[in-house]
C-alpha cells in the first residue's frame, strides 16, 4: 500500500485537516465570505493542497456540510433509538426523548448548527447540490427515522397517524428540536422541561387515538 491512501496516512490527515478548517471558517464567515486562503490558514495547509483534494470552494462546502450533517444525524438517530424503540409510557417517553435531544450540546453540534445558521442566512447564494446533500444526509434522514417510530406507535394503537413524516415534523417543531437557533439560546433544565412537556402534550392532543 502506498502512502497516498484515502483510508489513512498523510493524505487522509490532510483531508481531515481541510474539512475541519473549512467547517470552522464556513460556520464563522458563511459560504459567500469564506475564502480558500482563510481555510488554508485555518487548516494549516497550502491552497494548492486544498485544490488537490477539492476542485473548488463549492465542492469543498458540499463535502463539509454533508459529512457534518451525517455525523450529527447519527447522533440524533441514536437518541431516537435509545428513547423511542421501546415505549412504556408514551407521554413520559416522548418527554424524555425531547429532553435528551434539547440537552445535547456537544462542541461538534455547536459547530454544525452555526454552519446551518449561515446556510439559512444565505441559502440563495449556496449551490443547490450542497443544500440537497445537506437535507438528504441530515434533516430528512433523521425525520424519516422519527417517522418510522411514530408509525410503529400508530400500529400499536398508541397514536393516530395518517402521515408519519408530517407528524414527525410536527413533533420536532413542537418540542423545539427542529429550530437550530434554539441551540444558541441558553435554556435552563427547567425551561427545557417545560418547553418539551408542553410540546409533547400539544402533539398528543392532536395525535391521541379517539
Amino acid at each position: 500500500m502506498t502512502r497516498q491512501t484515502t483510508r489513512g496516512g498523510p493524505r487522509a490527515d490532510k483531508r481531515r485537516a481541510i474539512l475541519e478548517g473549512a467547517l470552522t471558517v464556513f460556520a464563522r464567515d458563511g459560504y459567500t465570505r469564506a475564502s480558500i486562503d482563510a481555510i488554508s490558514a485555518e487548516a494549516g495547509v497550502s491552497t494548492r493542497t486544498i485544490y488537490n483534494h477539492f476542485t473548488d470552494k463549492a465542492r469543498l462546502f458540499e463535502t463539509v456540510i454533508q459529512e457534518s450533517a451525517a455525523r450529527i444525524a447519527a447522533q440524533h438517530i441514536a437518541v431516537i433509538e435509545r428513547h423511542l424503540d421501546k415505549i412504556v409510557d408514551l407521554e413520559a417517553d416522548l418527554v424524555e426523548f425531547g429532553r435528551a435531544w434539547a440537552s445535547s450540546t456537544t462542541a461538534e453540534e455547536a459547530a454544525h448548527f452555526a454552519l446551518v445558521q449561515q446556510v439559512n442566512a444565505e441559502a440563495g447564494h449556496i449551490p443547490p447540490s450542497a443544500l440537497e446533500a445537506w437535507q438528504r444526509t441530515g434533516p430528512l434522514r433523521v425525520r424519516a427515522e422519527l417517522a418510522e417510530r411514530l408509525r410503529r406507535m400508530a400500529d400499536r394503537g398508541l397514536l393516530r397517524v395518517t402521515d408519519p413524516d408530517r407528524s414527525a415534523l410536527h413533533l420536532m417543531l413542537l418540542i423545539g428540536i427542529d429550530n437550530p437557533s434554539l441551540r444558541f439560546v441558553p435554556l435552563t433544565e427547567r425551561e427545557i422541561e417545560e418547553m418539551v412537556t408542553a410540546g409533547v402534550r400539544t402533539f398528543l392532543y392532536g395525535h391521541a387515538p379517539r
